[in-house]
């Protein structure tokens, strides 16, 4: 298997600072807690994500390209002394180097409010293997942490009807209802290159 692989080692999608010390030291020692890298493709990443909905692995070279559009404008915003806008952590195994948790929050900049900025929650995802330790809880605490010390508001996530349960137990509160148009067929993303 696979050593662990530092954080110093790994081409980052933000400043792992922007994750909280007291989150970092409160996981168990074989767990680590970091953004997302460029290389996670080979981490089991899609895999992961795979429990929410199917989710075929890109290619090496699709996976980089895509991860370097959302390092980009973090970076391009970041010049401006503004926090990132894509926000995706990775809780990672040191035993074997790969993923076994994952989440994004994307942070939006509103009109409404005195111009401020919303956190939105997606795409929380536990590896089968490890359901039931509450690494779920673990993912969505710090994403709602790191949105509300980068300036949110609020934070913001839509879930099933089975799942609300599991997000009050993260603090959440049912408020309005979601509404969404697909486009039909709702077609796969096509890989770019």
């Amino acid at each position: 298997m696979p050593a662990y692989t530092p954080d110093s080692d790994l081409e980052l999608l933000f400043d792992p600072s922007f994750i909280p010390n007291s989150f970092k030291e409160s996981l168990p020692e074989d767990l680590h807690i970091r953004p997302l890298a460029s290389t996670d493709v080979g981490r089991s990443h899609f895999p992961v994500l795979s429990v929410l909905s199917p989710s075929p692995t890109p290619s090496d070279k699709a996976y980089t390209a895509h991860f370097h559009k959302l390092r980009t404008i973090n970076e391009s915003i970041a010049h401006s002394g503004l926090p990132p806008t894509y926000v995706v952590i990775a809780i990672v195994n040191k035993e074997n180097d790969q993923i076994v948790a994952t989440g994004t929050v994307f942070m939006e900049w509103k009109f409404l409010r005195g111009l401020s900025l919303v956190g939105h929650i997606e795409d929380i995802a536990v590896d089968k293997k490890v359901q039931g330790k509450r690494l779920g809880l673990r993912v969505v605490t710090a994403l709602t942490e790191i949105s509300e010390a980068l300036g949110a508001y609020k934070t913001i996530l839509n879930c099933s009807v089975d799942n609300i349960p599991f997000y009050e137990k993260c603090g959440y509160k049912q408020k309005e209802r979601e509404m969404a148009r697909y486009k039909e067929p709702a077609p796969m993303p096509q890989q770019r290159l």
